[in-house]
């Protein structure tokens, strides 16, 4: 980037464009620069996140859970047949959805994903961070 900054600034010295447009080009390839280096910042980063499930239950039935979301998509699918199987689980995993949690963790969605309140008081999240 460097370069193409010499270049513009070349070009203003020799009177090619004035300075406004100088300014315009240079703030262009800047931004170009920071979309380009993003995603891989973003991508590092993200890796290093956790998928936090908490479930709070009326009875006292907590649950909390965190896992890296390097094995999250390993898992997701296996936990929820498992968790949706089991009686007293059932009722509280029944209604999440795992393939928008999976394309949430694609798309590298961060916050929270999964908010449901019944109606006595039980309490389901899932929130990457």
């Amino acid at each position: 980037m460097n370069e193409e900054i010499t270049r513009v600034l070349t070009m203003v010295q020799e009177g090619k464009i004035d300075a406004e447009k100088g300014a315009e080009l240079i703030q262009i390839l800047k931004e170009k620069e920071e979309t380009t280096s993003k995603p891989v910042e973003k991508k590092g980063k993200y890796i290093d996140k956790f998928l936090k499930i908490r479930v709070v239950s009326s009875e006292n039935d907590n649950v909390t859970v965190n896992l890296p979301i390097k094995l999250v998509k390993v898992v997701l699918m296996a936990g929820h047949s498992i968790a949706a199987s089991l009686p007293e689980s059932e009722k509280y995993v029944k209604d999440i959805d795992v393939n928008l949690i999976i394309e949430a963790i694609e798309n590298e969605l961060d916050g929270q994903i999964v908010d449901v309140k019944s109606a006595n008081g039980d309490t389901v999240s899932v929130i990457i961070e």
